[in-house]
């Protein structure tokens, strides 16, 4: 099954805004919100982006978005409110038509991952946050120390965002970075330079302050993995523990890292990428080998209700896990048997466990659930 190209679209919000958004690969769908200052027209050759989409779309189709004000999503625009970054994340579920999805909320993007898991439980399976919050730098509580900074730096984007001289961005992929190698900290200053204004920059910056997703963090009812760096100098380590014990049942995993993200360069990124991988496996996410060319013909939802036919689940056991009718599960069934030319449950098994489906990812059965 050939890699299916990275393509790039436009959707427009309810308030008028058009915001870019990107699909690639097959597979589950997961989409990516909006973290901070993104631009999918570069991402994939970023070595700080890149491994995380990487990891994202290893068996899965990735879909994510520029944030509105940000790379090709309309530049001038009114709103840069979390309600509008929500409504912007709804448009883009919709105009791709995903039936139900896992939703990635890394940094600042978090808030409207929890926003519209909260919304549409009946269309998200699983939530991975890292590096989230649910309460913004003037809602948690901040001492005036910390206030002064934060306007300090909201100020510095202001006036030397847009310099030729990266000093002033220096500061900011730092903070986020301090392991980075020298080539991540060259392209996340050029990246913050290009992918919006510095006004735009500053205005997003302070929007984020304001963000505070306490209430809706406590109406998730999707499985919930919230990754944080111990060391976290953009988000405290703290903020990250809050957030996870907000959400009902979430597991939450202490990453050893400075990074605001861990980078791939970093011990931190294996732990992370096997926590993922486990999260994806058991809430049904399951990737699709791409040397396996009867699972083309499979749609996303078909490949997860053969994963568990693969497990020796009957309908009843993958309608109550897939949270679907029995009904609708006979019609994936039926589907999916023609598609993959077997007449008996016995042989799709086989078929399916041939390819590699109905076991945990490799190295990760034996870890604790």
């Amino acid at each position: 099954m050939a890699a299916r190209p990275r393509t790039i679209r436009f959707c427009t919000a309810g308030d008028g805004t058009r915001i870019a958004y990107s699909r690639t690969g097959h597979g589950p769908p997961i989409v990516k919100s909006c973290m901070w200052l993104n631009d999918i027209e570069s991402e994939t050759a970023s070595p700080v982006w890149g491994p995380w989409i990487a990891l994202l779309n290893a068996g899965h189709e990735l879909i994510g978005h520029d944030l509105r004000g940000c790379g090709l999503s309309d530049r001038l625009i009114g709103d840069t409110s979390l309600p509008a970054w929500v409504g912007d994340m709804e448009a883009v579920v919709d105009a791709a038509a995903l039936e139900r999805v896992v939703i990635v909320g890394l940094s600042q993007g978090a808030a409207a991952a929890i926003e519209y898991a909260a919304r549409h439980p009946d269309r998200v399976a699983g939530l991975i946050i890292c590096g989230g919050y649910a309460k913004g730098l003037l809602k948690r509580g901040a001492t005036d120390a910390e206030r002064e900074l934060g306007e300090a730096l909201a100020k510095m984007m202001e006036f030397g965002w847009g310099s030729d001289n990266a000093a002033f961005r220096q500061v900011f992929s730092s903070r986020f970075f301090p392991d980075g190698t020298a080539e991540q900290i060259r392209w996340m200053n050029a990246q913050m330079k290009t992918c919006t204004t510095p006004a735009m920059a500053a205005r997003i910056l302070r929007a984020a302050y304001e963000i505070d997703v306490s209430a809706a963090a406590q109406r998730v009812t999707c499985p919930t993995l919230v990754l944080h760096s111990r060391m976290d100098a953009v988000v405290p380590f703290e903020s990250g523990r809050m957030l996870a014990g907000l959400v009902p049942g979430a597991r939450f995993v202490p990453l050893e890292s400075c990074s605001h993200l861990p980078m791939v360069t970093e011990p931190a990124w294996q732990l992370l990428q096997s926590e993922v991988a486990l999260f994806l496996e058991q809430v049904g996410a399951v990737p699709v080998r791409a040397d396996v060319p009867e699972l083309a013909r499979l749609t996303p939802r078909e490949v997860q209700v053969l994963e568990q036919i693969a497990r020796g689940r009957d309908n009843a056991h993958i309608a109550a896990t897939l949270g679907l009718a029995n009904k609708t599960i006979r019609n994936h069934v039926t589907s999916l048997f023609d598609k993959l030319g077997v007449a008996t449950r016995a042989e799709a098994i086989v078929l399916a466990r041939d390819a590699g489906l109905g076991q945990a990812p490799s190295g990760l059965a034996s870890r604790p659930k």
